[in-house]
């Protein structure tokens, strides 16, 4: 009976620490992707959506709008390495100012910059990995 216990426990112990590990890890590359993904976004993105995401005017949308973004999550990567033409709704307004597209930027900056804006101006969207936006950008139109 005590080496069943003893055993029991010795299992559950590595299971806890198995799971940290891992949540430690997503939890570390989620900081980095949100760090890097805010300086690229203020290099590639501030200036026309605005340092807090609020967009101008009616020329270029916000980025406060949490539905559009999570209804939109596997087009943001298209939207960033294509950019946009068309109409475009967005908090209730509609858009028709053309987004260029940043087609060099690499998979990780793409996610980054994602990570960065869908968790951030009131977003909580969590994770986006790299390896999503290659499967993403196959699927652009």
């Amino acid at each position: 009976m005590r080496n069943k216990l003893l055993y029991l426990f010795t299992c559950f112990f590595c299971a806890v620490l198995v799971f940290e590990s891992c949540s430690n890890e997503l939890e570390l590359n989620y900081q980095r992707y949100y760090v890097n993904g805010k300086g690229l976004y203020e290099k590639n993105c501030q200036n026309c959506h605005g340092a807090n995401g609020e967009g101008l005017n009616k020329l270029y949308p916000s980025l406060t709008d949490t539905v559009f973004l999570s209804k939109n999550r596997n087009s943001l990567a298209c939207m960033i390495k294509n950019g946009l033409n068309g109409d475009v709704k967005v908090n209730g307004i509609t858009y028709n100012s053309a987004m260029p597209g940043n087609a060099e930027l690499a998979d990780i900056d793409v996610a980054q910059i994602i990570v960065y804006i869908t968790n951030s101006f009131g977003n909580k969207q969590g994770f986006y990995d790299q390896k999503q936006v290659a499967v993403d950008v196959k699927g652009c139109d």
